[in-house]
């Protein structure tokens, strides 16, 4: 695991690599954690996060950004909540959606546009960043925040 604090830096060279940096998290994820990602359009959130998923069990087709509903639900071995928070206008309506109950929930909660939820995420957390390099090259950052 990620030692508290510690910024683990991953180079993705495609999508294929993008969805495996994400396997490669789920496989170290417990039950409660949550994951929130940072970074522009096109960048591979999504991509990121449909590894997890099917490192988690689920299946790759049921991977969809969650742009119009905020949150998808997806079970495999664990449950993952799929928040995207692009269209969010006011941080207070994670309230109107239940965001208190999915972080009490038994599964792994991941938020893509992570930084629109400013204010409402808790300390504890598992911070990724993701940054285009060039038009296949993506920087992604992990930083595991206050275990």
């Amino acid at each position: 695991m990620i030692a508290k604090g510690t910024t683990v830096e991953v180079i993705s060279r495609s999508p294929a690599e993008t969805e495996k940096a994400g396997r490669g998290l789920a496989a170290m994820l417990r039950e409660r954690d949550l994951v929130v990602l940072s970074g522009p359009l096109g960048a591979g959130k999504t991509c990121f996060i449909r590894g997890m998923a099917v490192g988690l069990g689920v299946n790759d087709d049921e991977v969809k950004s969650p742009s119009f509903t905020l949150v998808n639900e997806y079970h495999g071995d664990k449950w993952l909540y799929h928040f995207d928070l692009y269209r969010l206008k006011d941080p207070s309506e994670l309230y109107q959606i239940g965001w208190d109950e999915y972080l009490l929930m038994e599964g792994i909660v991941v938020v893509e546009w992570g930084e629109r939820a400013e204010g409402y995420l808790p300390n504890k957390r598992i911070d990724i960043q993701i940054e285009i390099v060039d038009d296949q090259t993506r920087k992604i950052l992990i930083t595991l925040l206050n275990s």
